[in-house]
């Protein structure tokens, strides 16, 4: 299990216990707030103390587990009326990231069929959904290391051998928003392990600065060469400076392959386009919405004026995210295969069969993917992860 000495981790599990590094008081403070309850999760995610797509469903999954390692009753109709409404409750704390919604199916799926399982008493109910929670939470961290892994060598195949590589990236997408290693900024991590990363460049990403406060804090923490720039500094960048990619993370991924994430991608994507710089997008699985059939449909937090300022009285727009469509993706990776802006008859995942299975003795078995058809290009290499 991890502990609270990993500076870069945002949370801390063992079973019946469940803490979160409160990330807005990064850098300067590091403080663990316990949640010891699906509400105290929801208003960590509410307030932004934990953030990042991956990171909101973990949180979501193991407050559920600690509800249910506390809760004294055996019958399983009251077990999983109580697991439908935690879930349904935590899905409401931030409308615009898909991972804790397909989390919710998924797990609330999971519970129905140990419901109908005449085999399965009240106590194995909850030992299973546990036992999945916890799954999540490790799994995680090895999907995202793939991403890195998967993404550095792409990159690399688009440079001579031997160069180094400077890479853009947006917001904060490492330890911080997942259970560990991160997303796009596992991919820095992996070019920097790999000792072919000359800069990782990183937006502040403004209002909430989780780039100034949250990235460059894992950045500066892991000794990776690093260099902060303001939001409507990237164009400029571009012009005089040699960038070779954009990596981003995402909240959400439509069918047709539009991306959101964190406000100033699209403007990034903008600047990538018009300067030749391939833009991609990591994410796992968990990230993609085929139920959308475009990003228009994507619901976007709008959060408060005072984030923006509180010296003026004057209204504000404060939209969280926006939305990068697929004709500025250079590319949404699965793996080692291309998710490209084409139309095609290919094979994507179905999120409306869930993907917790358990087996006899209660072992989460991982993911069932079943496949249907998207509206962009992509091969399927692994169900797990896309870079």
């Amino acid at each position: 299990m991890t502990t609270p000495t990993d500076k870069c981790l945002s949370i801390f599990y063992e079973r019946g216990s469940l803490q979160i590094l409160d990330q807005l008081l990064l850098p300067e403070t590091s403080k663990m707030v316990p949640i010891e309850s699906v509400h105290d999760a929801w208003k960590a995610i509410k307030t932004m103390q934990v953030r990042g797509a991956p990171a909101i469903a973990i949180v979501s999954a193991l407050s559920v587990a600690v509800e249910l390692n506390k809760l004294a009753t055996v019958d399983k109709k009251d077990i999983h009326d109580s697991i439908l409404k935690w879930f349904d409750y935590l899905i409401t704390s931030r409308p615009t990231a898909v991972n804790i919604v397909n989390a919710a199916q998924d797990f609330k799926a999971a519970s129905a069929r140990l419901l109908d399982d005449s085999s399965v008493n009240g106590k194995m109910h909850k030992l299973r959904i546990i036992e999945a929670s916890e799954e999540m939470f490790r799994k995680d961290v090895q999907t995202n290391k793939d991403i890195g892994k998967h993404g550095a060598e792409f990159i690399l195949q688009t440079v001579p051998s031997n160069d180094k590589v400077t890479v853009l990236t947006v917001c904060n997408t490492g330890s911080l928003a997942t259970a560990g290693y991160g997303t796009a900024l596992g991919v820095v991590r992996s070019l920097h392990n790999a000792g072919r990363l000359e800069q990782a460049v990183c937006t502040e990403t403004r209002p909430y600065n989780q780039g100034e406060r949250l990235t460059a804090y894992e950045l500066m923490t892991e000794k990776i060469p690093s260099m902060m720039i303001c939001d409507n500094m990237v164009s400029f960048l571009m012009a005089k400076r040699k960038v070779h990619a954009v990596v981003v993370g995402a909240d959400r991924v439509t069918a047709n392959g539009d991306a959101a994430n964190k406000i100033g991608t699209y403007q990034a994507a903008i600047a990538a386009k018009y300067h030749k710089v391939p833009f991609y997008v990591a994410c796992p699985s968990t990230t993609v919405d085929p139920s959308m059939t475009s990003g228009d449909e994507i619901v976007i937090e709008e959060r408060p004026a005072q984030e923006i300022t509180t010296r003026v009285d004057i209204p504000c727009w404060n939209p969280a995210f926006d939305v990068t469509p697929r004709s500025l993706i250079t590319g949404v990776r699965e793996c080692e295969s291309q998710i490209t802006a084409s139309p095609s008859s290919v094979e994507q995942i179905d999120r409306t069969v869930p993907p917790i299975e358990l087996d006899d003795q209660g072992e989460n078995r991982g993911t069932i993917t079943q496949l249907s058809k998207p509206n962009f290009e992509c091969q399927r290499i692994s169900s797990d992860y896309f870079f």
